[in-house]
């Protein structure tokens, strides 16, 4: 994502309102312009990461993350290792089942309902599905993944 065209907006409007106040401010916008290029930047970095974050926490389990390729922000959504995004997990069947009771609150009922059918199956199997993925989710995996977190200026 090409974020030049939002830094230059910003220096177009600065210098726009600057032009109203004369000659003074507009050469104090002129020398303003280049430092706030990076605070800008920085300032729309943070807003597409707590953007990937609000994203992320309606995806689970996949994920949404910012990454930087040179001085652009690039999205990368993740699936959890193990389920290719096309496919529900696996479900070892020994062919035994297990009954249990399940009380949810009615609004969750309600999402549940909703997420089964769109996705076209049975609240019993949307119910093993999430199951699957949770106790998949948790088994610790060999394969290494690396992350590298910090600040970007």
């Amino acid at each position: 994502m090409d974020l030049q065209p939002y830094v230059d907006a910003v220096r177009h409007e600065l210098s726009v309102a600057a032009a109203a106040g004369g000659d003074e401010a507009q050469a104090l916008a002129d020398r303003l312009t280049a430092p706030l290029e990076s605070a800008i930047r920085l300032a729309l970095l943070q807003a597409l990461a707590a953007g990937a974050e609000e994203i992320t926490r309606e995806l689970a389990p996949r994920s949404v993350e910012v990454r930087l390729r040179g001085r652009d922000p690039e999205f990368v959504v993740s699936a959890p290792l193990g389920e290719s995004p096309a496919e529900a997990p696996a479900v070892d069947d020994d062919g035994g089942t297990w009954r249990v009771t399940l009380r949810l609150p009615e609004s969750l009922r309600a999402g549940i309902e909703a997420a089964a059918r769109r996705d076209g199956i049975s609240l019993n199997a949307w119910l093993v599905r999430a199951a699957a993925a949770r106790v998949e989710a948790a088994t610790p995996r060999t394969a290494t993944r690396h992350h590298v977190t910090g600040w970007v200026r």
